[in-house]
């Protein structure tokens, strides 16, 4: 049976063509209309696939066709596009119904990323846009803070380099350790990961090094340590500042000489294997506090990977969630108005990992095709009303204390973002992202001297 069509609507006679040549030759068939009103009309003769809409269209709205648009077809995904990447516009297009929006000029990876999502979330790779970078599919990188992440770890990967993993719990980090070893001349080797507070402190030397028979009561017999066992693969050290400070320098010695021992052994083996670590804990905080070696976090931080927390990637999260309900359902679910709104207004202070545990939730108590608020955990239905109850005065006053914030701080560190995010307690990344948006706006952005940079 021959698919529906995706319908194209823009008042921009190139901005059709582009859009309809770009989707053809990845396999889709195509209509456009020049109007709302257009393609309401199309809409009223026959079923799409799906609809691809401009925001800021002479006569009626992308938004207003968007909600018309609903009222003929109930399940019609819906992309906007708009020149004024605005977070209120993106807002209410997600809790009119559609599926993601994209800000001009479009980045045609993206997109044709997002229409995929879209059409088949169950099975659809999201590639890193940009780049093509082979993600596996589940690896979510709509939004441009998780895509520019994505590129830098493309770029370090074939490198020999130690790589430190930041972010809050749950955000992904093991996923990044696992696509640096992928891309890596080491994918072939073994990765083996070692998670610190998972293993009781008595054991994780042995669990580390390995040990031989009689080291220690209850040692019965030799054990082959993991990096013993990575040989010349990867070692992924998961949640490195919970490592015992006693363990410290052996794991510093371990990087400097690159020889180890087994517990109850002086014989020293070699190893060549690659060190990742990741950690949720400020380590610099660590070792002010005497809980970390400054020069182990020296030696492990040779290049820094900053996984973003959800809340800082919004354009992520109905993608991921769109995923993991797929992942979960025997169905083809999709989300109500109100469900979507809720799950970009809410703050996901459990990150990723949450949100996959709240669409399992939401995949067993739905049984259908539909998602509705009470399938939701109650504390995203709670903290969503809350927010919900801001006034668009109150919103846009709290945008324009966090530029301000940001403008001030940049100013007092003349110019170093760095040091700027770090007194503004945000990721460098998320820092950059804040003021390409700012300046797309028309905000005077100064520019840093480039050392500063």
């Amino acid at each position: 049976m021959k698919a529906a069509p995706i319908l194209i609507v823009d008042d921009d006679k190139g901005q059709r063509s582009l859009l309809e040549t770009f989707l053809q030759a990845h396999g889709y068939e195509t209509q456009s209309a020049a109007s709302g009103e257009e393609a309401l009309q199309r809409l009223a003769d026959q079923p799409f696939a799906m609809m691809i809409s401009d925001v800021r269209m002479p006569g009626m709205s992308g938004l207003e066709t968007l909600r018309r648009a609903r009222q003929k077809q109930m399940a019609l995904p819906v992309l906007l596009v708009t020149a004024f990447a605005d977070i209120r516009t993106a807002v209410s297009a997600m809790r009119d119904g559609a599926v993601n929006y994209l800000a001009k000029p479009i980045d045609l990876a993206e997109l044709i990323a997002t229409v995929r999502l879209a059409l088949n979330p169950a099975n659809a790779a999201v590639a890193a846009p940009a780049d093509d970078l082979p993600l596996p599919a589940g690896v979510i990188a709509v939004s441009p803070l998780t895509r520019a992440m994505f590129r830098d770890v493309a770029a370090i990967a074939p490198a020999e380099t130690r790589v430190l993993i930041t972010g809050e719990s749950g955000t992904g980090k093991e996923v990044v350790a696992d696509l640096i070893h992928a891309w890596s001349r080491r994918a072939r080797q073994p990765l083996v990961k070692v998670n610190c507070p998972a293993i009781p402190e008595n054991l994780l030397e042995s669990e580390l090094f390995g040990h031989e028979k009689g080291a220690f009561a209850g040692a019965e017999q030799r054990r082959i340590g993991r990096l013993e066992e990575a040989k010349d693969g990867t070692v992924f050290l998961d949640e490195i500042g919970d490592l015992p400070f006693a363990l410290q320098p052996k794991l510093l010695s371990v990087i400097n000489a690159g020889t180890f021992h087994r517990m109850g052994s002086s014989r020293d083996l070699h190893t060549d294997a690659r060190l990742l670590a990741a950690t949720s804990r400020d380590l610099e905080a660590q070792i002010a506090a005497g809980r970390f070696r400054e020069d182990l976090f020296y030696r492990l931080n040779v290049m820094e990977i900053h996984v973003p927390a959800l809340r800082e990637r919004p354009e992520d999260i109905l993608p991921l969630a769109m995923h993991f309900i797929a992942q979960f359902s025997t169905q083809k679910p999709r989300f109500s108005a109100t469900v979507s709104a809720s799950l970009t207004r809410y703050r996901w202070p459990g990150n990723v990992r949450e949100m996959r545990n709240a669409m399992e939730r939401a995949a067993l108590l739905s049984r259908g095709d539909i998602v509705l608020p009470e399938h939701l955990p109650a504390r995203i239905l709670a903290a969503t009303k809350e927010g919900a109850a801001a006034s668009e005065g109150d919103v846009q006053r709290l945008e324009e204390i966090e530029r301000e914030a940001i403008l001030k701080a940049l100013r007092k560190n003349h110019y170093n973002r760095t040091e700027t995010a770090k007194e503004l307690a945000i990721s460098r990344r998320a820092l950059t992202y804040k003021l390409q948006r700012m300046r797309a706006e028309g905000m005077p952005i100064d520019v840093a001297p480039p050392e500063s940079e």
